[in-house]
């Protein structure tokens, strides 16, 4: 058995149709039916054809993805899928032979995949096995002891880890440099903003926003960590409730249902329900319902507004999460 990590387009655009299909799909959108040519040099031939100004590199690069996707895959093997829209990563075992589909527009290449795990928290994941995935569309995952970690992971259980692994990009290629100091941020705010912490720190990003806030002592909270409203006295705008779990498993929807409930009982008109690992699908669809009042946070989120707002956070929060920005220049596959 392989371990794979197909991506689903670089901005997460086949993500929705791999999932509720139960496919893998690459783009290669371009590239005519693979199953027509069993070899590698008869892939070579069809890129060649179909990019005929692209370098020896990049054409041995797409070369080595889409034979690999199309011939060295096989059933039974594991595929990762990292989530653009969620910092999730799809969990699933190939279920069915390369197939050239004309019935899902721009998408053509694609395999039956059985999604056992379709959102699991990237925060569930060592460092060392999320910096193997690489910046390719399709490669193989090859981490000491990757099986047993593998199954610990479709099991519900978090990554055990094992020794540092060579990363996945071979030589000459990029790294996503962004992506890896997310995940860095990620793992040291999960391993020092636990429980209350993470409300605590929630709370500072609120202030920064502009609201007057009211934190909730550690221990039972009555169903709200934080009671927030915008103005001098926080008497301005809506009421707003903020509901904070700091778990690394995606919440279902009885806790969003419970802010729900919450709401109504401070008789506020807004809530916010800030999930560190994420959202299962159930409760993305539900809360479609309550747009208009409620908003979820995953911890991309959480991140995107601790940048947003990271000078106006205490001093003392600052020195707990010592970060700073960077420029990189933007490399491309």
């Amino acid at each position: 058995m392989k371990v794979w990590m197909v991506r689903g387009g670089k901005s997460g655009e086949q993500e929705m149709v791999s999932l509720e299909k139960g496919l893998s799909c690459i783009g290669f959108y371009e590239v005519p039916d693979l199953s027509c040519a069993p070899t590698e040099g008869a892939v070579r031939k069809l890129v060649e054809q179909t990019y005929p100004h692209a370098t020896k590199a990049a054409v041995s690069n797409f070369l080595g993805q889409l034979y690999a996707f199309a011939h060295r895959m096989e059933k039974g093997d594991v595929i990762l899928m990292p989530l653009r829209s969620e910092p999730q990563i799809g969990l699933g075992r190939v279920a069915g032979p390369y197939e050239y589909r004309t019935d899902l527009g721009e998408i053509h290449h694609t395999r039956e995949v059985e999604w056992i795990r379709p959102d699991v928290p990237r925060t569930q994941f060592k460092q060392d096995l999320l910096y193997a995935l690489g910046p390719k569309t399709i490669c193989q995952v090859r981490p000491d002891n990757i099986l047993d970690r593998i199954k610990a992971l479709l099991d519900g259980k978090p990554d055990p880890g094992g020794k540092a692994p060579e990363p996945a990009n071979g030589p000459g290629e990029v790294i996503d440099v962004e992506e890896l100091a997310r995940d860095q941020i990620r793992a040291y705010v999960q391993g020092n903003f636990k429980g209350h912490e993470l409300s605590r720190l929630v709370d500072a990003v609120l202030q920064g926003e502009g609201y007057v806030t009211h934190l909730s002592p550690p221990g039972p909270d009555g169903g709200v960590d934080i009671l927030a409203r915008r103005g001098a006295l926080g008497l301005d705008g809506p009421k707003l409730c903020v509901q904070v779990k700091s778990s690394s498993s995606p919440v279902d929807v009885t806790v969003f249902r419970a802010l729900q409930g919450t709401i109504a009982t401070f008789k506020a008109e807004e809530g916010l329900l800030v999930s560190w690992g994420g959202f299962n699908q159930a409760v993305r669809k539900e809360a479609r319902l309550s747009f208009f009042t409620v908003r979820l946070w995953d911890a991309d989120d959480l991140l995107e507004a601790i940048q947003r707002n990271y000078e106006r956070l205490p001093e003392e929060l600052q020195n707990e999460l010592p970060v700073k920005r960077i420029w990189a220049l933007v490399l491309h596959e």
